[in-house]
């Protein structure tokens, strides 16, 4: 292992490494590598069958991988089982409590199973998830998303330093996804904690996740910053897709297919509209080279690609999951 490879894992708070689970013969995940560093949020995606499931439960321990290994925190989830567990906090498909008991209770009888974590650690917990004037209410009569945020409440009680989510938005209303979405974002900032979520919800993954993870039959496709208005960071390509307004078409059409780094993808002469894709870094000189040839411009509009284009792409046009 390189010295720079040494220094990587060093700043990654969880690390995938060649994972791989075989079942039947058949590859379900596929020699998949990836970094989750601390106090992001890193949203895993890919269609139908694409194995993210399979590989949130190999890193929380619940199923053995055929080969390679998860480290977190630098302990090894084959190796050091016990050590690297005590750092994550997971809730895979929905969190299950003792309906009969109210919130509050459900969260002491985890304490009872972990003598280390104080009262203290609790409230601090509800506060998080913004539970502290349900904590008296018995859990059968939460709401769906009550429910889910006492899950990730007892998930952070230990202090982990991940948290693994697998759909913690399923079957919640706008108000109620939009509300988990802030709580995560809070838990990250506040506590540092590092998030890996998987979900179905392509935009909801946009608006929360700084990168995304795009797995399809097992194996990794891409992994892409998000920047924070959602769309992708410009590091992350080379042109973009710029609107220009005008006032002059016909002198604004020959201007803007004369320049070198620039390429007039759509027309639209009713609308006096241009769509060029050209470097960032061009947008000056063409800026300059249509007030040279008097061309009014009204307006210019930059259209960035979703997550959902970007995903119909990198998957050939697949469905999530």
């Amino acid at each position: 292992m390189t010295q720079s490879q040494n220094i990587h894992e060093e700043t990654a708070v969880l690390s995938l490494r060649g994972v791989s689970k075989k079942i039947g013969g058949k590859n379900i995940v596929d020699q998949l590598s990836f970094d989750v560093r601390e106090g992001e949020i890193v949203g895993l995606l890919g269609p139908n069958g694409a194995g993210k499931t399979t590989t949130i439960r190999m890193i929380a321990g619940l199923i053995q991988m055929t080969e390679g290994d998860v480290f977190v925190r630098g302990s090894s989830i084959r190796h050091e089982w016990k050590k690297a567990i005590r750092h994550i906090g997971a809730i895979i498909e929905n969190p299950e409590f003792y309906p009969y008991m109210t919130g509050y209770d459900n969260l002491k009888q985890y304490q009872r199973m972990n003598e280390w974590i104080s009262n203290e650690r609790i409230d601090e917990v509800v506060r998080l998830v913004g539970l502290e004037q349900a904590m008296k209410k018995k859990v059968k009569a939460y709401s769906l998303g009550m429910r889910q945020r006492l899950g990730i409440a007892q998930a952070l009680l230990h202090e982990p330093s991940v948290l693994i989510l697998d759909e913690p938005t399923n079957g919640l209303d706008p108000a109620g996804i939009r509300e988990m979405r802030d709580y995560l974002k809070t838990i990250a900032r506040e506590e540092g904690i590092s998030i890996l979520v998987s979900s179905h919800l392509l935009l909801e993954m946009e608006q929360l996740c700084s990168r995304v993870v795009v797995i399809q039959d097992g194996k990794l496709v891409t992994v892409r910053a998000i920047g924070e208005s959602g769309a992708f960071a410009a590091e992350e390509k080379n042109f973009v897709r710029v609107m220009f307004r005008v006032g002059l078409f016909e002198e604004a059409k020959q201007v803007l297919g004369s320049q070198e780094h620039a390429e007039i993808l759509q027309v639209a002469e009713e609308q006096n509209e241009l769509l060029v894709a050209l470097r960032y870094k061009d947008i000056p000189d063409i800026v300059t080279a249509l007030g040279a040839a008097r061309v009014p411009i009204y307006q210019i509009t930059e259209l960035k690609q979703s997550l959902e284009d970007e995903f119909l792409k990198w998957t050939g046009g697949n469905r999530i999951a």
